[in-house]
């Protein structure tokens, strides 16, 4: 059986147009979408946020949700035409409104995350860190102070025979990205940046103290300064202090060991029998009592030349030093007991 069909020029023309003219209509088609602005124009800018593992369309779903551009399906044809479609990062990011999906693409693909800023001032403990961090919701408050007390996980940050986090996490301004809403993440963060100050200080082989004990003393000394030129003279005179026994007797290290502080040191908190008090214990309290910023200690790395053993406050943030103990006595009816 034979089949024949008469298709004459004139029909064959017309396919042949159509043909030729599918692509320029695709073109067209999609050149149309992909130059009209977006349809949010209320604000200048907006935040996305793209979760990890995100496919291109749920990507765009994203987009349109966020009135960066219509959910069309030439979203996913212009991001495959413009090569992007595997280039579109997962995080947080902050893009304009109002321009082309084109635009939005690009953008997108070259797009850094928000960064929030968190400042962590020198001299804080754990507690109060973790307090910051939770304010900002980085962190789950006690996971946080419960990480910093975990041995493998402390061991796991290349610090050993520590027995907390306390002194190592690093006092600086950190920039977050939503990445970073891990508790391990943020601990690690400061833990890193400790040891990078630390490699920057260049530690003299030579001193008398380990690394564990210059930052339990650089804790002490960054309590108890008000004055920031101040914190070599009185490193000086703790150590001065500590090589001929004297025991350094620093309230910050009482107030430390107390478990419910009222504000108001007494006499019989002095006499309390707890490793942090240096009113009793003849050396180093057992650990730091806060985490120190780099100038406290280098302070204790290299301390002022000094003779000095005794200092009181002037009740101004300065302090007055004297050598011996009868010249502090006299400092101490000058600037305390006049006060009272």
């Amino acid at each position: 059986m034979k089949f024949s069909f008469n298709i004459n020029k004139k029909t064959l023309y017309r396919i042949a147009l159509f043909l030729l003219l599918c692509p320029l209509i695709f073109s067209s088609w999609l050149a149309l979408y992909s130059l009209q602005s977006g349809p949010g124009q209320e604000a200048e800018y907006t935040i996305v946020i793209i979760p990890p593992g995100s496919g291109l369309k749920q990507i765009g779903t994203i987009l349109a949700e966020a009135g960066l551009i219509d959910e069309d399906i030439r979203f996913l044809l212009l991001a495959k035409y413009l090569g992007l479609s595997r280039k579109l990062p997962a995080g947080e990011f902050r893009l304009p409104l109002g321009t082309t999906p084109g635009n939005v693409l690009r953008q997108l693909a070259a797009a850094q995350p928000v960064r929030y800023t968190v400042t962590i001032p020198e001299g804080l403990r754990i507690k109060e860190i973790a307090d910051i961090f939770a304010a900002g919701g980085w962190c789950d408050r006690e996971h946080f102070i419960d990480l910093a007390h975990d041995p493998e996980f402390i061991k796991s940050l290349g610090l050993t025979a520590v027995h907390s986090l306390e002194g190592y996490l690093y006092p600086d301004t950190y920039y977050l990205t939503r990445e970073l809403k891990d508790t391990k993440n943020l601990i690690t963060m400061q833990v890193n940046r400790f040891h990078k100050v630390w490699e920057g200080l260049g530690s003299d082989p030579e001193h008398p103290l380990s690394r564990h004990e210059v930052v339990t003393l650089a804790s002490v000394v960054e309590k108890e300064t008000g004055a920031a030129e101040e914190r070599p003279i009185i490193a000086a005179v703790f150590l001065n202090r500590l090589k001929t026994r004297m025991r350094l007797q620093s309230d910050p290290t009482v107030i430390y060991g107390l478990d419910n502080f009222s504000g108001n040191l007494t006499k019989a908190d002095l006499k309390k029998d707890h490793p942090y008090n240096t009113y009793v214990v003849p050396a180093l309290p057992a650990g730091p009592i806060c985490n120190p910023g780099q100038k406290a200690m280098e302070a204790v790395l290299r301390p002022a030349s000094t003779d000095f053993f005794y200092f009181v406050s002037r009740n101004n943030g300065s302090h007055h030093f004297s050598k011996n103990l009868s010249e502090h006595n006299q400092a101490v009816r000058e600037y305390q007991l006049r006060e009272k």
